[in-house]
């Protein structure tokens, strides 16, 4: 490596204590960087853990922010940001969320230290901040986790292309496998290996209506015209349950659908398993990890038509894409894909889709992605992959 004592300021919002998108995608990145510069000295900003596991290199020093009251947390966490940034003067600071970077700016302005931000989703559309706006223009790299996400960047913000680099999500492959229907999950449940199940995996909350649940619950009347003995499993808690739980006693749905609720990781790879066919047909998703976990499933993966699943299922390539807000569509495609009927013969071929899926966003790839990256940012971070 050209400069051993390299350092690198990493700003995450947890990664321990809760896991989201971002913090699944926030411990991937710091695992790919740690192997790609394993001299470099790494301190870890996280704004809502209170403490660390113990599976990272021993130079990764982690600052918790998530022991003092939420009223005093953001600006003791700007502190620390800007205290550290001025004190160590780190080679690149690198968030993971575009809320925390005008102090990132602020460090550019004053000390002339690069930073990078990643794009998700939600977070980094349609901002209006002004503060905001100047950080996303300044910032030396966006790393935006989908097309999609990049194209509304460009289309909102008016930014440079050149600053704008895709790395896509990535994914646990050793976690998710093909196996059978497990009998355990059967008995939970009360159903049968034979009975076709619909799943769904995602928050329940209520400003995550977007990821199009409740038009699975819409639909499944046609489904079980043509199904009867369909069944839905949606898997996830949160504060939009009340009104989930009211749509399903008025469609009268109650003995075809299960609210799973929180599910620990360790069950995750046997829910994909026990299902026919995944279903997220979203149309606010900045990518979709869930996709890549079904696929590595050999699961039949649907998706919104008009968001991050677009680059998930690679343009439909690895799964079927509908209108989310068209019931028919959606109702008469999982109807095609439980009946084996839809025009997309990979859907049928678990080992394909998996070796597929992990070809295209497995961890190796993501690692290959970033240190091309890291290669043409050498001038702008001082920082090369060994």
């Amino acid at each position: 490596m050209k400069n051993k004592g390299s350092l690198i300021h990493l700003w995450f919002p947890d990664i321990f204590e809760f896991k989201g998108g971002i913090q699944v995608y926030s411990t991937f990145l710091l695992k790919a960087l740690q192997n790609l510069s394993p001299k470099s000295q790494y301190e870890v900003f996280l704004k809502h853990d209170t403490h660390a596991f113990p599976y990272f290199l021993n130079q990764t020093q982690f600052h918790f922010s998530g022991t003092f009251p939420l009223a005093l947390r953001t600006p003791i966490f700007a502190a620390q940001l800007v205290g550290h940034g001025l004190w160590q003067k780190p080679n690149v600071v690198i968030s993971t969320h575009v809320n925390f970077i005008p102090a990132a700016c602020w460090l550019k302005q004053v000390a002339g230290i690069p930073y990078w931000v990643v794009a998700h989703g939600t977070e980094a559309w349609s901002i209006k901040r002004q503060g905001l706006q100047k950080a996303l223009h300044n910032a030396d790299r966006i790393l935006a986790v989908s097309g999609y996400t990049r194209d509304r960047l460009l289309k909102e913000q008016n930014l440079n292309p050149d600053k704008i680099s895709l790395l896509p999500c990535t994914f646990d492959v050793s976690r998710f496998q093909i196996a059978p229907k497990p009998q355990h999950l059967l008995s939970r449940y009360h159903l049968t290996a034979e009975q076709p199940i619909i799943l769904t995996v995602g928050r329940l909350d209520s400003s995550d209506r977007y990821k199009g649940y409740d038009k699975i619950l819409q639909a499944l009347p046609e489904i079980r015209r043509q199904i009867p003995n369909v069944h839905y499993i949606l898997v996830g808690q949160g504060s939009d349950r009340p009104r989930i739980e009211q749509l399903i006693t008025q469609l009268n749905l109650q003995h075809c659908v299960t609210l799973a609720g929180f599910i620990p990781d360790e069950e995750m790879c046997d829910h994909y398993n026990l299902c026919d066919v995944f279903a997220m047909p979203s149309k606010g998703e900045g990518f979709g990890i869930v996709y890549l976990e079904a696929l590595a499933c050999g699961k039949p993966t649907l998706g919104g038509n008009q968001d991050g699943a677009i680059d998930a299922l690679c343009q439909g390539e690895l799964g079927a894409l509908v209108e989310p807000d068209d019931l028919d569509a959606i109702a008469k495609t999982l109807i095609q894909i439980l009946q084996n009927t839809y025009n997309h013969p990979i859907l049928y071929q678990p080992e394909l889709l998996r070796k597929k899926v992990i070809e295209m966003f497995g961890f190796e790839c993501f690692q290959q992605r970033l240190a091309e990256l890291m290669e043409t940012s050498q001038l702008e971070t001082g920082i090369k992959p060994q």
